[in-house]
C-alpha cells in the first residue's frame, strides 16, 4: 500500500510517500513555511511524488494530520486530502498530531507511558496521555497551565512537547518525571504520520479536524452593516 501523508497542522508544510509493504519512506518534501500552506502544498506533493518515483494514481491511501494546531493549516490539509481522495477514489484517514508526537517520544525513550503537552498559547496547553505502546488512554483536551500542573503533578512517565516546559516550572512535576522526559517541538515527523496513516482504520480514523477550542479570530458584531 502506497500512502500519501500530509501535515499542515503547524507552521510546517510536509508531505511523504510511504510504502507500507516495504515499511519504507520513498520520498519527503516540505519546509517550515509559517504561512501560505494553501499556496505551497500541491507543489510539495508533486515534489514528494517525483522523489519517490510514484504517480498520483498509484497512491492507495491518503493520510492527513487533523490537529490540534493551526485552524487555517488544518483546514487546508484536510480539504486537500479529501479533495484528492474524492478525485482518486481512495480512502482518506486522519492522524492526530499528538499521537504522532507520542510515537516519536517513545522511539527516543521506550517503555514509559507518555504525556504529550503542546503550548496552545494564551496560558493554555493541549495534552493527551498515551500508554507505552503509543495508544491513547484518554481523550485530547485543552487545559489552562495551572490546571494541567495540578492534574499531572504526579505523572510517572515521559512528558514531551513544547508545553512540557510549562509543566516543568512546577517543582513537583519536575521531581516526578522520569529521566526520559524531554521537550520537543510540535511538528509531527511526517514519516510517523505516514506509518500511522497506513495502520489506521478508514471507518474510524476520519479526516475530521480536531479542534480543542474555538478560533482566536472572531467577528466584530459592533461593526456589522445593517441590512436594508
Amino acid at each position: 500500500m502506497i500512502v500519501l501523508a500530509i501535515d499542515t497542522a503547524g507552521t510546517a508544510c510536509n508531505v511523504a510517500i510511504y510504502d507500507a509493504a516495504r515499511d519504507a519512506t520513498l520520498g519527503i518534501a516540505g519546509a517550515d513555511i509559517g504561512r501560505g500552506h494553501a499556496e505551497r502544498l500541491m507543489g510539495f506533493i508533486d515534489e514528494a511524488l517525483s522523489v519517490a518515483g510514484v504517480e498520483m494514481d498509484e497512491v492507495d491511501r491518503i493520510a492527513v494530520t487533523i490537529g490540534p494546531g493551526s485552524f487555517t493549516g488544518i483546514r487546508v490539509g484536510v480539504a486537500t486530502a479529501r479533495g484528492l481522495g474524492l478525485a482518486l477514489g481512495r480512502p482518506v484517514v486522519g492522524v492526530s498530531v499528538l499521537q504522532a508526537l507520542a510515537i516519536s517520544a517513545l522511539a527516543a525513550a521506550p517503555g514509559h507511558p507518555v504525556l504529550i503537552v503542546t503550548d496552545a498559547k494564551r496560558e493554555e496547553v493541549y495534552l493527551q496521555r498515551f500508554d507505552a505502546a503509543g495508544e491513547p488512554v484518554a481523550d485530547a483536551e485543552a487545559l489552562d497551565v495551572v490546571s494541567a500542573r495540578s492534574a499531572f503533578h504526579s505523572f510517572a512517565g515521559t512528558i514531551s512537547g513544547s508545553g512540557a516546559r510549562l509543566l516543568r516550572e512546577d517543582a513537583a512535576v519536575e521531581a516526578n518525571q522520569t529521566e526520559a522526559s524531554q521537550t520537543s517541538g510540535d511538528t509531527a515527523d511526517i514519516a510517523v504520520v505516514a506509518k500511522l496513516g497506513a495502520c489506521a482504520d478508514p471507518a474510524t480514523a476520519l479526516p475530521k479536524p480536531l479542534y480543542l477550542r474555538g478560533p482566536d479570530v472572531r467577528s466584530q458584531a459592533g461593526f456589522a452593516v445593517a441590512r436594508a
